[in-house]
């Protein structure tokens, strides 16, 4: 009798052991769908993110046959990448906020140091020279401006983040501080001088990115390496020099093709600048 009862007892606790693995493996069941489900929703997620940067990302830059759009796209306050906007006029800046119309901030060197002046020097990028030649006499205040920055070794060090390569709009801009096209509200300035009245920017051409407005030059620039043509609806840009030797240099790095093989973009070639030295 006593023997009957243990075996009950036995049979009882190996079917309750049963019964409790039974219910932790359907737990376990459960939890590997909802994890399941979980990781292919999240898989989802990043799929559609994807898609919709790719799609919108660079989806305002220019195109051959929308010279309007690469204009755009040149302006400081456009990104790239990711639209920035620098102070520059020409080129892609980082979103910076135009100072008031028609003033320069205070620590902008006057026109006058530059006016009627000519400017010679040596752009050098990944260790290859440009020679370069900014004139005072069609763009005093950018003259000043680039002479001042460059007497202060204010572009060593920095890089071109943008470049573009559609049929006529072909430039590689640099200058920019955080090296994303960001400008620098607290440097800004203008007028737009010596901006052609059809358009037309010749390569080896050196001019000078902006935000939206004309006073929000600031410290980027562009070098136009195959003839570009630019709307000047809303002031164009200025043309502050020429590149007198080396423009291979820059064609070198477009042949490399741009990041993502857009038309506008991070140039696959970093480029770093040496040195910008003006006399």
């Amino acid at each position: 009798m006593a023997s009957t009862k243990r075996d009950a007892r036995e049979n009882r606790k190996r079917i309750a052991i049963m019964e409790a693995k039974r219910g932790l493996r359907k737990r376990q069941a459960r939890r590997r769908k909802r994890d399941n489900v979980a990781a292919a929703v999240a898989i989802v997620a990043v799929v559609v993110l994807a898609v919709i940067l790719q799609l919108t990302v660079f989806s305002h830059n220019p195109t051959a046959d929308q010279t309007a759009t690469a204009e755009a796209g040149l302006d400081a306050s456009a990104s790239p990448s990711a639209a920035t906007s620098a102070t520059p006029s020409a080129g892609p800046s980082a979103g910076a906020t135009a100072t008031a119309p028609g003033t320069n901030t205070a620590n902008i060197p006057p026109a006058s140091t530059a006016d009627g002046k000519t400017f010679t020097g040596e752009l050098s990028l990944n260790g290859s020279p440009l020679g370069i030649q900014i004139n005072g006499t069609a763009a005093p205040q950018a003259a000043a401006v680039f002479k001042s920055l460059a007497d202060e070794s204010f572009f060593n060090g920095l890089s071109c983040h943008r470049l573009t390569n559609a049929d006529t709009f072909g430039v590689l801009q640099c200058g920019s501080k955080t090296g994303d096209g960001s400008g620098d509200p607290s440097y800004q300035w203008g007028p737009v001088e010596n901006s052609p009245a059809d358009g037309k920017y010749p390569a080896g051409s050196i001019a000078v990115a902006r935000g939206s407005s004309t006073y929000s030059n600031g410290t980027q620039f562009f070098i136009v390496y195959k003839d570009t043509v630019l709307p000047q609806t809303d002031g164009g840009y200025t043309i502050m020099g020429k590149v007198t030797s080396g423009l291979d240099v820059v064609q070198k790095i477009a042949d490399a093709g741009i990041t993502g093989g857009t038309t506008d973009g991070a140039p696959v070639t970093p480029v770093t600048i040496d040195s910008f030295t003006l006399q």
